[in-house]
C-alpha cells in the first residue's frame, strides 16, 4: 500500500473518530429572567429582528443548522457562541451593571451602523438574518431609546 492511501486511511480514521467528541451545545428552552425582553419593552417587531438576526450567537439559545452536528464544523460553531457571548448575551442582559449595560447597547448601535452585525458569514447561510437599512435603523433607535432609560442609573 501506497504513503498516499495510509494517509488518507490515517486522515478517514481521524475524520470518523471526532464525529464522536461532541461540543456541549448552547439550548435552553427557558426565557431566563435577566433576558432582555423580560426586562425592557421592545416593539414586537424589534424583539423579532434580534431573534432572528442576534440571538443565535447572542442568547442561551443557538437553534443549530444541519451542519453543527458535523465535526469539526461543530467545534468552530461553539467557539463562535461562546465568543459571541462573551461580547453580549441578551438572556443575561438585565444582570449587567448599568455602565455595562451601556456600553453594550453603545456597541450595539455602532456595530449596526458599520454593518459589522451580522457576520457576513452568518447571513450568507441565515438569509432571514439579513438587515436592511430600515431594520438597521429600527434596531438602532430601539438601542438608543433603551440607553437613554439606562443612563440615569449609571453611578
Amino acid at each position: 500500500m501506497s504513503i498516499t492511501k495510509k494517509i488518507l486511511i490515517a486522515l478517514l480514521g481521524v475524520l470518523i473518530f471526532i464525529q464522536f467528541i461532541k461540543p456541549v451545545k448552547n439550548q435552553s428552552d427557558a426565557v431566563t429572567p435577566n433576558d432582555i425582553f423580560a426586562n425592557f419593552q421592545a416593539a414586537d417587531s424589534t424583539k423579532q429582528l434580534i431573534r432572528s438576526s442576534c440571538y443565535d450567537c447572542h442568547s442561551n439559545n443557538t437553534v443549530y443548522p444541519w451542519y453543527a452536528e458535523i465535526q469539526p464544523l461543530a467545534w468552530w460553531l461553539a467557539d463562535h457562541v461562546k465568543e459571541g457571548k462573551s461580547e453580549l448575551n441578551f438572556s443575561e442582559f438585565a444582570s449587567y451593571k448599568p455602565k455595562k449595560a451601556d456600553h453594550k447597547l453603545e456597541e450595539v448601535v455602532e456595530m449596526l451602523k458599520e454593518g459589522e452585525m451580522p457576520l457576513k458569514s452568518y447571513t450568507l447561510i441565515h438569509n432571514d438574518a439579513k438587515l436592511s437599512s430600515v431594520q438597521r435603523e429600527e434596531l438602532s433607535k430601539w438601542a438608543e431609546s433603551l440607553r437613554a432609560q439606562i443612563q440615569p442609573n449609571i453611578k
